[in-house]
Formats: structure tokens, C-alpha cells, sequence
């Protein structure tokens, strides 16, 4: 994944012509993972050291000190290969992924002072890559006015755009879905400041 200095001045551009329709606040975070499940090389190495005397004591007359001897070798090496980010994540169980990521994005709303708005107005655009996650979190003062569902076409845009490759587009995308429901449900009011950032958090 690569996003460019011309891809953050997008999504800047995106998001500033989306708040002037509105009196709400857009942040969007994009996360290369929401974790490093260092846990799971750990149990599954753990597991086939465990395993692996049976076959051995079946098929071999090996010593207790070679056996005890070749389970740390195969855990060591188990740990090794089940190490990469693509198996630790592939190890995972999908609810726990999900979990993880949704957890995170919980984490970013309140990191990145979306809590504090006046008014409440403030909404989160948040991607996680690792597990194919995406969710808009809106604060009290926009999901009192909106219903969840009509959120769905900002999310259908991202992801969308998002299967492709196109990361950016797909948050440009999102930005304009979102413009379009803020707009009706949350019109511009004289403020004396936008209180967020418009901009792209890498995480």
C-alpha cells in the first residue's frame, strides 16, 4: 500500500469540500493493521511441538533426550515460519480479527479528539487493510440525526474502490458519500473554526 503526498492532498481537498456543505467534521484513519497477533505463531508453534512426539514415538525408537530434543527444534522452527505478518494474520480467527479491528477504530475516534467537537459533529472514516475492515463511527450530535443504513453507500464506495487497489479513491469516494448525508441532516451553521484537521491518518 502506498499512499502519495498526492493522494493526502486529495483526501485534504475531499474533505474540505465536504465540511463546507456541513456543520460536521470528517476524520478519516487508515490502519495497515490493527494488530500484530503475536499470539497466534506462539500457540501454533506450542501446539505442533506438542504434537509432534506422537508420530515420532510411533514410527522411531528415538530417545527421550532426542525427543525432548526435537520438540524444541520443531517449535523453534514453527515459530520462525509461522512468524510472518501474512500467517500470523491468516492464523487468526476472523471474529478475533474483526474484533481487534473494530476495537480500533473505537481507539482512533477517541485519539483523534472526534469526541470533542462542539455539538458532537464529528464523524470517523476508518480502514483497517489487514482485515479488509471498514466502519464510520458518528458522534451523538450527527447519529441522533442519522440512521445507521444510510451510511451503507459511503462504506459500499470505500470498499468498492478499496478491492481495486485504489485506497485513495476509495476514501475520496467515501468523503462525498458522507458529505451528501451530513448535508441534509446536519446543514452548515456559522462557526468560527473548524475544530479537525483535514487530513489522512496513516496508522
Amino acid at each position: 500500500m502506498t499512499i502519495t503526498a498526492q493522494d493526502h492532498a486529495r483526501i485534504s481537498a475531499a474533505i474540505g469540500a465536504a465540511e463546507a456543505q456541513t456543520s460536521g467534521e470528517i476524520v478519516c484513519v487508515l490502519a495497515r493493521a490493527s494488530s500484530e497477533y503475536a499470539a497466534a505463531p506462539l500457540l501454533f508453534a506450542s501446539l505442533t511441538a506438542l504434537l509432534a512426539p506422537w508420530p515420532l514415538l510411533h514410527f522411531t525408537e528415538w530417545s527421550v533426550r532426542s525427543l525432548f530434543a526435537a520438540q524444541i527444534v520443531i517449535y523453534v522452527v514453527a515459530l520462525v515460519v509461522l512468524s510472518s505478518r501474512r500467517l500470523r494474520i491468516a492464523l487468526t480467527p476472523r471474529s478475533t480479527r474483526r474484533a481487534f479491528a473494530h476495537r480500533m477504530a473505537s481507539e482512533q475516534f477517541m485519539a483523534r479528539r472526534i469526541g470533542r467537537t462542539s455539538g458532537r459533529m464529528g464523524v470517523l472514516i476508518f480502514v483497517s487493510l489487514a482485515e479488509r475492515y471498514a466502519r464510520i463511527i458518528a458522534d451523538e450530535g450527527v447519529s441522533s440525526k442519522v440512521d445507521p443504513h444510510e451510511w451503507q453507500a459511503a462504506i459500499d464506495a470505500l470498499t468498492r474502490e478499496m478491492r481495486e487497489g485504489r485506497v485513495a479513491d476509495g476514501f475520496v469516494a467515501a468523503i462525498e458519500a458522507c458529505a451528501k448525508v451530513l448535508a441534509h441532516h446536519a446543514p452548515p451553521e456559522e462557526r468560527p473554526r473548524r475544530e479537525l484537521p483535514d487530513r489522512l491518518y496513516l496508522m
